[in-house]
């Protein structure tokens, strides 16, 4: 029985167009069942699609030596990627970028060749992790408040443009990937921003964190766009409930 695969708008990269016979890469979230059968729900945005973008590329990735803790993903404009090794003398962060960033850059293309991807070393220790989330600043000092689940970063003021990033995203991304609430602060200037995990506030006001972010790397799979209909691309992307197999045509029951 044949099945036909939908992207619905908030699945769209906001600056991406569509046309007849171009071949994509998609994340599979699910099927659902409409009164003209089955419907394959596939993503573009979805930050799993990056994941499994890397399942593929990297071997390393694949055989599991390094393994994908996490993904912040902005479509179409920038993500950061938290890696780790699970074997010793495997670098997870050059593994992923590859010979002369060849690795990275086919996942970039994949993506359609304008998402910025950051691959950041991933650590159990908090104040490591939140440094490395925060590059490309420098010289960062880190104080954590485990009751508010929120870190005080001291920033030099040549670095402070650096960690907060283009309209506050590479703090935002930060924040989103370690799941801590940042706090940032120049070391020679009062307070100047605080972020927390799911929006860029310039103000000193508490927020709360999100740290449901999944990190379960997905399958992926290529499709003839010509086969897939597309609605006009909007700039929401909520996260929807993820699928954790491929579904292929021939897999998919008879609609009850």
């Amino acid at each position: 029985m044949a099945a036909q695969a939908v992207m619905p708008p908030n699945e769209q990269v906001p600056n991406e167009r569509y046309r007849l016979n171009q071949r994509l890469s998609f994340y599979i979230e699910g099927v659902r069942e409409t009164y003209r059968g089955n419907e394959i729900i596939v993503s573009r945005a979805h930050k799993n699609l990056v994941s499994g973008l890397f399942k593929r590329e990297v071997p390393e990735v694949s055989q599991q030596a390094v393994e994908i803790k996490d993904v912040a993903r902005e479509p179409g404009s920038r993500s950061k990627v938290a890696v780790f090794s699970t074997q010793a003398g495997v670098d997870p962060v050059g593994s992923c970028v590859g010979q002369k960033g060849v690795r990275v850059q086919a996942v970039i293309s994949e993506l359609g060749g304008e998402e910025r991807i950051d691959i950041i070393q991933w650590s159990d220790d908090a104040k490591t992790f939140i440094i490395a989330a925060l590059s490309p600043a420098k010289d960062l000092q880190v104080t954590l408040n485990d009751k508010t689940h929120s870190a005080e970063v001291l920033v030099p003021d040549d670095q402070l443009s650096l960690a907060i990033g283009r309209e506050g995203q590479n703090v935002r991304l930060a924040a989103r990937l370690t799941g801590w609430k940042l706090d940032l602060k120049s070391k020679g200037k009062p307070q100047i921003t605080e972020l927390n995990s799911s929006k860029a506030v310039i103000t000193t006001s508490p927020k709360d964190v999100d740290t449901n972010a999944s990190s379960e790397v997905p399958k992926i799979t290529e499709t003839d766009i010509s086969s897939t209909p597309i609605s006009p691309p909007q700039t929401d992307h909520a996260d929807t409930p993820l699928a954790s197999d491929i579904v292929h045509p021939e897999n998919i029951p008879n609609p009850k």
